[in-house]
């Protein structure tokens, strides 16, 4: 059906290189085709870099490159940044890489503004998965320090000494104090590190004493390491694909 235009015979010599328009730069097209020519690549270290060779490689049904930037996208330079990391192997549908991402992304707190625009390039099924990872490990913690050996805010407690009720109020705001943290770090490692040590509401619910006894309401070290224990075991990846239907937002 289609043709190519017919060259003239006046300009067609043996020497004169037919010429091809693409898109990519320079950088891009060399990058690509010493992937597909077994030369020596140049550093993929930056997403700068690699984003570029993902989009040709896809364009011209590439999978070779593409699956040389996959191996090299769980190294450090891409892991400091995961929420772009997450971005891209939702969009090509890397599975075991997203979960990875997704992992790293718990030292983030995804509410602030300076993460709105990588958030904003995710699909929404990625969006909503990251989503409930952060979201979950911040409400499993929350029902876990409700429930036995902790003390639940539900009724009157008494004192395990003397039987007199107490007033539990600075374990209800050193509960409260921790929920917000897993708020701003899912991670929880800020929890267990610094907060339990030299939070106010921390230092106020080790010093706790029974009004009657005098004796000490709380057993730091056993509910630090029971704290520890409960973050330890929350989930810390999306739980299944996060996205292979929807692109990621040019």
């Amino acid at each position: 059906m289609f043709t190519l235009p017919a060259k003239k015979e006046a300009s067609a010599t043996p020497t004169q290189a037919d010429i091809i328009y693409l898109d990519e730069d320079t950088p891009t097209l060399e990058g690509v085709l010493r992937m597909i020519s077994g030369m020596p690549i140049p550093p993929l270290d930056s997403y700068d870099i690699i984003e570029p060779i993902l989009q040709t490689a896809e364009k011209y049904d590439m999978p070779g490159p593409m699956s040389i930037v996959r191996a090299l996208v769980t190294t450090a330079p891409f892991i400091a940044d995961p929420l772009r990391l997450y971005a891209i192997t939702c969009r090509y549908g890397w599975l075991e890489e997203a979960r990875m991402a997704s992992k790293h992304t718990l030292t983030l707190n995804l509410h602030a503004s300076e993460h709105r625009l990588a958030l904003q390039k995710l699909g929404t099924a990625a969006l909503l998965s990251l989503f409930e990872l952060h979201h979950s490990r911040r409400e499993a913690l929350r029902r876990r320090l409700d429930d036995p050996p902790f003390v639940n805010d539900g009724g009157d407690t008494s004192c395990s000494h003397c039987g007199c009720i107490v007033d539990y109020h600075t374990w209800r705001e050193l509960k409260y104090v921790i929920i917000l943290e897993m708020d701003v770090r899912p991670l929880g490692d800020t929890v267990c590190n610094h907060g339990l040590l030299e939070w106010p509401a921390a230092r106020a619910c080790w010093d706790a004493r029974c009004t009657n006894c005098e004796r000490v309401l709380y057993d730091k070290k056993e509910t630090l390491r029971v704290i520890r224990e409960c973050i330890d075991f929350l989930p810390t990846t999306v739980d299944s694909d996060p996205d292979t239907a929807l692109p990621i937002v040019a």
